[in-house]
């Protein structure tokens, strides 16, 4: 393509609203353009590097068996109502209206319309396993949009979903998924890792999510420095600890004045203890009910963990002044004993001795308060967020922090929706049994994102070769030149001749704009017709990831730079 005819708006202002570097870049190089909150318009270098991702993963769904569709994305609200989604599905699902007073909504995600296909349609176990996928518009009614692609309401997203006779046939499709995603991600050029997850509101047993590793990332990852074990925060497992000595070493309950002393760490210098030896007492809000939430003092509640445990759906939260509001209590001295609302503990709390809590009375503490003995928990678990002090739950090696971008999710379904919705086939006994079904999804948009937030400098992009739009831009520095242009022409015909994707930069603008362009544009090699060729009869050759520059004769540089491209794995 030549730049001069192509629709290419780059700007050296970075817009006001983009707070990451992906979308700062994205359309700062004239990638996309914001329509309304949440959602963009693709130009052309940006629709380019989509299709890339595209093409990457459309390649490996179908070397692993499965069978491309595409469903509406517009859902009939009946289907939601059938798996028991309609409400518990929040309000990130729009909901709407037809002219017949019909509920519909603009469709997240699919498990309902694939299901509701594989009952009218999959008969009999011979006709399993079956996976079926899309490549297709996805909206979510995100209450707050930002971050550009990383998080819209309107994105792009491969979904697959996979049909078994039995758990052994789901385990292999789900191990065939997880294998291709490797392969997808690596051959995108981008460092990822496969996390243990939480299954959201999508559902299901297990799962795993595809994280890309960047500073910028929105996910904490917690990865073992020994052994394979990685997972999301919100999933990551704590052991059990040690159990603690006999109940005759116990203290008696004893109430003690602290006026004003609000916080964890001033109730703990008071008692002259660690923090570890005070019980932290927290009112949330689970399906609409207060519950009282108990983690060490040193420690802090994962919300994920606590909806799980309870089995909720929603979980949050109450400032202090909706804990008066609803209980009645004082928030900075509350306490597990005589609370009247449900309570759960976390699985240290359980094994504290003589521990430190709020009295549920402004002003006053409690000393030796036993678990077990002065207060019972309705629900007990590992609830609390991992820490980088915590130990490999799987081999006890030592644990890191990362930060990552989440690009694929795999789930094990299960009869979740097959059971709900009453698909079934009919087994080889003759008896009608549910699918056991998966869920396999990629965000097509956000993988373009995450791999900018992974590939990056001050000047620009720098796109692995597999995403760029282009993977040679061709610089001619003195378009007014007959002889530079020949020679200019020739190499972007050669190129593409060679199968490469080749942007041709033949406007007439000054040398430094045109060198500007191509590496905030990130494309990965740079071929400029120029003062070497002037000189010498040559042109140079410059990799935007290492900066190298290299000269090359005209009748090598495209084969080398064909060789280049092609060292890239697919």
């Amino acid at each position: 393509m030549r730049y001069s005819q192509l629709l290419l708006p780059t700007t050296k202002e970075t817009p006001a609203e983009a707070e990451v570097v992906s979308h700062q870049l994205l359309v700062r190089g004239g990638f996309i353009r914001k329509l309304t909150s949440g959602m963009y318009t693709y130009l052309p270098l940006g629709f380019l590097a989509l299709q890339k991702v595209v093409g990457i993963v459309r390649e490996e769904m179908n070397r692993a068996g499965a069978q491309e569709i595409l469903m509406p994305m517009v859902q009939p609200g009946d289907l939601w109502q059938e798996s028991g989604r309609w409400k518990k599905y929040g309000p990130e699902l729009l909901r709407f209206q037809d002219r017949h007073d019909r509920d519909y909504c603009l469709g997240p995600t699919h498990e309902e319309v694939v299901t509701d296909i594989a009952r009218r349609e999959l008969q009999s176990y011979r006709q399993l396993p079956i996976n079926l996928y899309q490549i297709q518009t996805k909206f979510r009614d995100e209450i707050r949009p930002r971050f550009g692609l990383m998080r819209g309401r309107e994105f792009m997203m491969k979904d697959a979903y996979s049909f078994d006779v039995d758990d052994a046939g789901a385990n292999r499709s789900y191990e065939i998924m997880r294998q291709a995603y490797t392969r997808i991600f690596a051959r995108c050029g981008l460092e990822f890792r496969a996390v243990e997850a939480d299954s959201g509101t999508i559902g299901g047993s297990y799962s795993h999510e595809f994280m890309v590793l960047a500073e910028t990332g929105e996910d904490t990852l917690v990865i073992c420095d020994t052994c394979p074990y990685a997972a999301n925060v919100e999933k990551a497992a704590i052991a059990p600890p040690d159990e603690t000595g006999a109940d005759s070493m116990r203290s008696e309950v004893r109430k003690v004045a602290t006026p004003g002393l609000k916080q964890v760490d001033k109730v703990a210098e008071f008692f002259k203890i660690s923090q570890s030896g005070v019980i932290k007492t927290m009112i949330y809000l689970a399906d609409g009910e207060p519950v009282a939430a108990l983690v060490r003092g040193d420690r802090e509640v994962q919300p994920v963990k606590m909806k799980n445990l309870l089995g909720a759906n929603e979980v949050e939260v109450l400032d202090e002044e909706q804990v008066w509001q609803r209980t009645r209590l004082p928030v900075g001295y509350l306490g597990p004993m005589g609370l009247g609302i449900k309570v759960v503990a976390d699985q240290e709390v359980m094994r504290m001795v003589d521990a430190v809590a709020g009295a549920n009375e402004k002003g006053f503490h409690c000393t030796g308060v036993n678990p077990g003995r002065d207060f019972q928990p309705d629900v007990a678990g590992d609830l609390r967020q991992i820490a980088a002090d915590d130990r490999c739950p799987v081999c006890g090696g030592g644990l890191r922090l990362k930060e990552g971008i989440e690009v694929g999710h795999i789930f094990k379904l299960g009869t979740n929706y097959s059971e709900a919705m009453h698909a079934t086939f009919q087994g080889s006994d003759g008896q009608q049994n549910p699918f056991i079904m998966g869920c396999y999804g990629i965000g097509v948009s956000r993988v373009v994102a995450a791999a900018i937030e992974q590939n990056h400098d001050a000047k620009g992009i720098i796109f692995p070769v597999p995403l760029a739009p282009f993977q040679v831009i061709v610089l001619n520095l003195n378009p007014k030149d007959e002889t530079f242009c020949r020679v200019a022409d020739g190499l972007y015909n050669d190129l593409r001749a060679h199968g490469l994707d080749v942007l041709y930069d033949d406007r007439d603008e000054r040398p430094g704009s045109k060198f500007n362009d191509a590496d905030l544009l990130g494309i990965p090699y740079r071929l400029t017709v120029g003062k070497t060729y002037e000189k010498e009869g040559k042109v140079e050759l410059r990799s935007r990831r290492t900066g190298a520059t290299e000269v090359w004769a005209l009748d090598e540089a495209v084969a080398h730079i064909a060789g280049l491209v092609r060292q890239v794995p697919a």
